[in-house]
């Protein structure tokens, strides 16, 4: 199917499947993927649906969602909005609050298992980052809330609907993807690219040159429009990427990395945005390697590894549950210091590296009478600094815990709980 733009014609099969901006996923997956068990696309979801779409949304009223044309349910293995009763556990929110939710889902392709028991929760307006290292399932989940790809088992709701079925369509009109690996049109400009996605989203003409000059404008590329992509630094085709993911001001934004490749002063842009769409009542699911980035932006942190989540829940939550007390950085130098301070009362702890004792104590208010012990007998102390566990203290927590329990009883799941 073509889509012709200022007088040159576009397959939209090129389109990267993973943003929702084509409906044909089919070479998608021979290319990125081993090929999954999945029921083969009806021809209502191939380049001819994108183009009666964009032929209709000419002569509907605007944003009219019911009236775009949408794919046939899949004939593949059954997903749909969770069931109210069925058990969840306590560090999840029930489906009618999530705008993303995911319960115990399983993904495998060939014999190869992607996702095992995973369960995933995005809360409305929040930012929720998914974090775990390379191969964890991260990339697939996203897949999953798109549509491109359809679970083996397991429940997936977006929106409260389903994605791989007549609702698809809806549901990712309503979503802005970034995949890790944006695909663009190198052989057309910044603008071209813009106004090619701004029509399969059904913009209005009146509107889209002012929409897609503002996205642009917002990701600083605004003076590159009219250049080929295949010029841009690897910055700016991610800037255009930002760009277009949000051009039609999406309900839910899905970042994969979506700070690779920016310098500092972009990345910190592009996180600024990111924060700026949860308080205009956006939701965002950001997958990211920069635990840094992640730290003092995440809402909700979930930790996935081999394809299973390990923890789900607010930052602070998760750093009282791994660290009850309070910890504090104690400098002194003299060998006697520790067993001084383990003798203290509230101190759970103490462990010494070099002149720094750490030391995990009940309550801070404790500490005064600590720093009177130490210097009651004697000892010179140097320094007291309270110590917060950072994100990245806290991932690492979780995942040495999930490896003990593993290594302790083989059988149980990524939750602790034996067959």
């Amino acid at each position: 199917m073509l889509v012709h733009l200022r007088g040159r014609s576009l397959d939209v099969a090129r389109v990267d499947s993973t943003t929702g901006l084509c409906a044909s996923h089919q070479k998608c997956r021979r290319e990125k993927v081993p090929t999954p068990p999945v029921a083969p696309r009806s021809s209502a979801d191939s380049g001819t649906a994108t183009d009666r779409h964009i032929n209709r949304r000419r002569e509907d009223q605007p944003g009219d969602a019911s009236q775009t044309a949408a794919p046939p349910p899949s004939t593949g293995p059954t997903t749909g909005p969770i069931d109210q009763t069925a058990p969840v556990a306590d560090n999840r929110q029930r489906a009618d609050q999530n705008v993303v939710s995911i319960v115990q889902v399983f993904k495998s392709f060939g014999d190869v298992p992607a996702l095992r028991s995973l369960t995933l929760c995005v809360p409305q307006s929040r930012i929720t980052v998914l974090l775990g290292p390379n191969g964890a399932g991260k990339t697939t989940a996203i897949r999953l809330i798109t549509g491109a790809l359809t679970a083996d088992a397991g429940q997936v709701a977006i929106f409260g609907l389903d994605p791989t079925g007549s609702d698809g369509e809806h549901i990712r009109r309503r979503c802005g993807v970034v995949s890790a690996k944006p695909s663009l049109y190198d052989r057309l400009s910044g603008y071209d690219n813009l106004q090619y996605a701004a029509q399969l989203y059904g913009l209005e003409s009146k509107v889209m040159d002012a929409r897609i000059r503002d996205s642009a404008a917002q990701f600083g590329i605004d003076d590159a429009l009219a250049q080929r992509v295949g010029g841009y630094s690897t910055g700016m085709k991610t800037r255009l990427a930002l760009a277009r993911a949000t051009l039609h001001d999406p309900d839910l934004l899905l970042l994969d990395e979506p700070t690779s490749g920016l310098d500092p002063e972009s990345a910190q842009a592009v996180l600024a945005m990111v924060r700026e769409m949860t308080a205009n009542d956006k939701s965002v699911l950001m997958c990211t390697h920069l635990l840094s980035e992640a730290e003092g932006l995440a809402d909700e942190v979930v930790v996935i590894d081999a394809g299973s989540d390990l923890e789900t829940g607010p930052q602070h939550v998760l750093t009282d549950r791994y660290w009850p007390g309070k910890t504090v950085d104690v400098t002194v130098n003299h060998p006697s210091a520790v067993a001084v301070i383990e003798g203290a009362v509230g101190v759970k702890s103490a462990e010494a590296s070099g002149d720094i004792i750490r030391v995990q104590i009940d309550d801070l208010d404790l500490v005064p009478a600590l720093v009177e012990r130490l210097v009651g007998e004697g000892l010179a102390v140097r320094s007291v600094v309270p110590k917060q566990p950072t994100l990245e203290d806290l991932y690492f927590a979780i995942r040495r815990r999930h490896r003990a329990n593993k290594t302790l009883n083989p059988q149980a799941d990524d939750h602790g709980v034996s067959p």
